[in-house]
């Protein structure tokens, strides 16, 4: 919806009165009531989380857990954090370096606050999930993208061109591995060159892994940054439940910074939400302790999905599409489209699935949209029918 101008936005900072609309919602809004449309545009499945979350949750209501709680996160959960740490990435984690949070924006809200002053730079590999740029935006601080390179075998960085976009005001370098929304994952060997150039140059990395389970070869999860780091580097590392256990209306998320930065992230979360629910953080242990199985089960599913999908993609001739090697996302191309918005639209209208628009993923995206295949195979196979008679 949109509203005629008024002076009460002149009373606003201007960066925040200027902050763009995100495209994906935009769209959303725009296709969401039509009847029969099928949503693609959203970075969810179509699966709830794991039975025993709810069933955690719901005990732990019952049994009184509603109340304020610690600042930096349950000690329960913490501790749970950094087993799951250490079983998955071989790597051991203190728990003094783990702060739980209102979900992985909020982890990533609370970096950029801690770091980003008015006129600081943020380098960000792009395409990228739209929230981390707003997130600089917000604190006056300026984005910097370097576009991943496409080719045949797959989405790839140039390092060289990411070392060469960091000036005098930059603060942080942003990784997200497995990215959104091309599927890309960032190698080990590359993790430990941009740790490398950060501690020469005094630099910090924010590096998002809420899809760190969701990758397509043998390994148990893609290669983190804790691997290559020490516990004083300049790391955060943030993360959700969102997407490896289906948890996104939960909220819940954590992050990994140095042992030092405790206390004041601790204080940011008491200034922002005083806070994550005791009983949501119980669930969270749950969903560490209890769910391999459904990780596991997730994975096969999106594995079917993405081999269906990029099958379907390949078959079109204006389509210009590379498989992803992590996330469940399809971005894609369409020769003769250079405006995302206007096709997301037309797919809504011509073949009643929605998609999101390569533009809310920053100017590399542009003339892509992005598919969430996280959904049923029969479901799937609709939208790809759909898709194939409208861009054949």
């Amino acid at each position: 919806m949109t509203h005629p101008p008024s002076p009460l936005l002149d009373d606003l900072r201007p960066g925040i009165a200027a902050l763009p609309a995100s495209p994906i919602a935009r769209i959303a809004d725009y296709g969401r009531h039509r009847d029969g449309l099928i949503p693609l545009w959203f970075g969810e499945g179509d699966v709830p989380n794991p039975p025993i979350v709810g069933e955690t949750a719901a005990q732990a209501i019952r049994d009184g857990h509603v109340f304020y709680t610690y600042q930096a996160g349950l000690p329960v959960l913490r501790q749970a954090l950094a087993a799951y740490l250490g079983r998955t990435y071989g790597t051991d984690v203190a728990v003094e370096r783990i702060t739980v949070t209102s979900s992985g924006m909020t982890a990533i809200m609370m970096a950029v606050q801690a770091l980003v002053d008015p006129g600081d730079e943020v380098v960000i590999v792009s395409p990228v999930w739209p929230n981390i740029n707003a997130a600089v935006l917000v604190m006056g601080g300026r984005p910097v993208p370097v576009a991943l390179d496409r080719a045949a075998a797959g989405w790839s960085l140039d390092l060289d061109r990411l070392f060469a976009a960091c000036g005098p005001r930059t603060r942080a370098i942003f990784v997200n591995s497995p990215n959104n929304p091309t599927g890309w994952v960032m190698g080990r060997e590359d993790m430990t060159r941009v740790m490398e150039f950060a501690r020469a140059r005094g630099l910090w990395v924010i590096a998002d892994e809420v899809y760190g389970r969701l990758v397509y070869a043998e390994a148990v999860a893609a290669p983190s940054f804790l691997q290559v780091s020490g516990p004083d580097d300049r790391l955060i590392v943030v993360n959700s439940f969102s997407k490896n256990w289906a948890m996104t209306g939960w909220r819940l998320g954590w992050m990994v910074a140095p042992a030092r930065l405790l206390p004041v992230l601790e204080n940011l979360v008491q200034y922002s939400t005083s806070g994550t629910p005791a009983f949501i953080q119980l669930a969270g242990v749950a969903a560490l302790e209890h769910g391999e199985p459904f990780i596991a089960e997730t994975r096969a599913r999106c594995t079917a999905a993405r081999d269906r999908v990029f099958a379907a993609l390949a078959r079109l001739p204006r389509v210009t599409a590379t498989p992803a090697a992590g996330a469940f996302y399809a971005f894609f191309s369409v020769d003769g489209e250079p405006d995302s918005v206007a096709l997301a639209r037309r797919v809504v209208d011509e073949a009643a699935v929605g998609l999101a628009p390569g533009i809310a993923f920053g100017t590399a995206g542009e003339g892509a949209l992005r598919l969430c295949y996280a959904t049923s195979l029969d479901r799937l196979d609709q939208a790809l029918d759909r898709l194939e008679t409208m861009l054949r």
